[in-house]
């Protein structure tokens, strides 16, 4: 596995960790105590404080700060100047240090571009929340979220093509790659092989 790469204008400071084959783009800053893991991509103009958990295979676009509160799980995808929040009702004059909120971000969601992560907040595996959307409450496996506040809108599949959505049908299937999901409780989970 090859070295991580640090692009000439970033600023990794000492205390961070970067995992082998993690590009750092143009005028990034990631700050002490920052974890980062294998093969991620971290665009252009981002910022990643410490304390913050970062998974294998994580893709931050351009313009994407990640606050002390916020772990991505491996293979998450954060479109180009999404945002996360680690305070509910931020003052200037106040401190609320103390009072961060957790957000997590599970195995292989999307978040598109412009989109709002209220913190508090956990985004099921393979969910899609849509550009610009607002989370302000978790998002289910699978299910995806748009508008503002965002709402559910569908599932999607873990190939990242929305699936079929008849109410009548127990099970749903991807009309790209075949994978097999059936309904349980109020979300999907997949159908085990065989």
């Amino acid at each position: 596995m090859t070295e991580p790469f640090v692009h000439e204008s970033a600023y990794v400071d000492d205390g961070s960790i970067i995992g082998a084959g993690t590009k750092v783009w143009h005028f990034c800053h990631v700050l002490p105590g920052a974890v980062i893991g294998e093969r991620c991509n971290i665009g252009q103009n981002c910022v990643i404080m410490g304390g913050v958990r970062i998974g294998n295979n994580v893709r931050l676009q351009n313009n994407v700060s990640v606050y002390e509160g916020v772990e991505l799980e491996d293979d998450v995808f954060c479109g180009p100047s999404m945002v996360f929040t680690n305070v509910l009702n931020p003052r200037s004059h106040v401190s609320r240090k103390h009072e961060y909120r957790r957000t997590l971000v599970r195995r292989g969601a999307t978040i598109g571009a412009n989109a709002t992560i209220v913190c508090g907040s956990t985004l099921g595996e393979y969910c899609f929340v849509g550009a610009g959307a607002v989370v302000t409450r978790d998002v289910l496996p699978y299910q995806m979220v748009v508008g503002v506040p965002a709402r559910a809108f569908g599932w999607m599949c873990q190939c990242g093509v929305q699936l079929p959505d008849n109410a009548a049908d127990e099970s749903l299937i991807c009309g790209s790659c075949g994978s097999r999901y059936r309904r349980s409780g109020e979300g999907i989970v997949p159908e085990e092989a065989g």
